[in-house]
């Protein structure tokens, strides 16, 4: 099989917008205009518009349907992270292009892919000799509470889906996903996060007399220890559990003293072969030597989801497949990295895949996006709607 020859793109239209998200200084929770600025766009386009605004955060869903078929979203965020730091080359919020690229907070993560999929979608739109022959819906979810705690983000926009009765066959993420070039690595998956805090109760004294004491801080060596050996036999291949210390702190100034309390935090993050629940239930029953002077709490749970292959309408196939026809390569599957909204929209009925730009320069001083990698990923998401809604 050969790749086919990739199909002209206007590039000053993606740049265009990549530079209007930029400059727009959107840190979670403010969309700063963004949303308004691309319901504009895709009201031109004939997207029927839906705002979900909730505690300060602003969510637009968008749908513009074909003929009856199959439907995909294209899921993403217009949120950034703070822009602090010294040594950036331009301002972070001017989008400037310096050496063949665009430097700025949230060029790669993720309006870079907010703009490459805007710039396709307009593309594939506009050919107009083909629109009779497309079959399906195309959606468009993107929320302004990624980056923060995701309580009024892209899960609101799950929750209304599910309340109007709209089934995602497929969602495409748009997040960072590519190791060394555009294209080479896609996220069928991720895995699930949770972070743990444990507080120990001892009983402070005098160092002198340690046999009228509980030394909490003795106590916090042995479960430390007993957690960086925890075990995890419902891993699978491709998707392993890890759980890190983060913290041991214990509150005492005194030389002479023995603590009376200390606190363990923790991380997991864990394989789609359990459950937060199941995640849970190990830690505990790991604590029980020491519960009567342990108490536990469980922050910022996400479970994990993962998408295989399908026999008949495979969306990771097709993706696969769509990236070969535009590098002449197939892509890695990984389920690594970080948390996504991918997890909000990922169910029994609906394939999330991630496909997106570089993620090296991510949260860094001096974020930037080379202008070939932009063109290269308005490819590949327009080879994707091209197949998509041709079958």
């Amino acid at each position: 099989m050969t790749h086919q020859q990739s199909k002209p793109f206007v590039k000053a239209t993606a740049l265009s917008h990549l530079q209007t998200l930029v400059q727009a200084p959107s840190v979670t929770p403010s969309d700063a205009g963004l949303l308004d600025w691309l319901s504009r766009q895709l009201s031109v386009l004939g997207f029927t518009l839906t705002r979900l605004p909730v505690a300060g955060v602003d969510n637009l869903v968008a749908v513009k349907h074909f003929a009856p078929g199959p439907s995909l979203a294209f899921a993403g965020h217009v949120d950034v992270v703070p822009a602090k730091g010294s040594g950036w080359r331009a301002e972070p919020f001017a989008a400037a292009i310096l050496d063949g690229a665009v430097y700025g907070r949230g060029t790669c993560d993720m309006k870079g892919g907010i703009a490459a999929m805007l710039a396709a979608c307009q593309q594939f739109i506009s050919d107009d000799g083909q629109m009779q022959e497309r079959r399906g819906s195309l959606y468009w979810l993107i929320t302004s509470d990624e980056e923060g705690e995701a309580e009024h983000g892209s899960k609101v926009i799950a929750e209304y889906l599910q309340q109007q009765g709209i089934a995602l066959d497929a969602c495409l993420v748009g997040e960072p996903t590519a190791e060394l070039r555009v294209g080479d690595t896609i996220k069928n998956g991720r895995r699930g996060a949770i972070s743990g805090r444990i507080v120990i109760k001892g009983k402070a004294g005098h160092v002198a007399y340690p046999q009228n004491t509980v030394n909490a801080a003795h106590l916090a060596g042995k479960i430390v220890c007993a957690l960086a050996e925890v075990s995890w036999p419902l891993d699978l291949p491709g998707s392993s559990t890890s759980l890190q210390i983060t913290g041991v702190n214990v509150a005492n100034v005194v030389d002479n003293l023995v603590p009376a309390s200390c606190e363990i935090t923790f991380n997991i993050r864990y394989g789609h072969g359990y459950k937060g629940d199941d995640v849970m239930a190990n830690i505990a029953a790991l604590l029980q030597p020491w519960a009567d002077n342990c108490d536990l709490q469980w922050e910022r749970p996400c479970e994990p989801y993962y998408t295989g292959a399908r026999t008949e309408g495979c969306f990771l196939s097709l993706v696969e497949h769509a990236i070969f026809q535009r590098t002449g390569q197939y892509p890695q599957l990984s389920t690594a990295g970080g948390t996504s909204d991918g997890r909000f929209f990922a169910t029994g009925a609906t394939q999330v895949i991630e496909v997106g730009v570089r993620n090296h320069t991510i949260h860094q001083v001096n974020e930037h996006l080379p202008l070939a990698d932009l063109d290269a990923i308005e490819g590949i998401y327009y080879q994707i709607l091209e197949n998509y809604f041709s079958r």
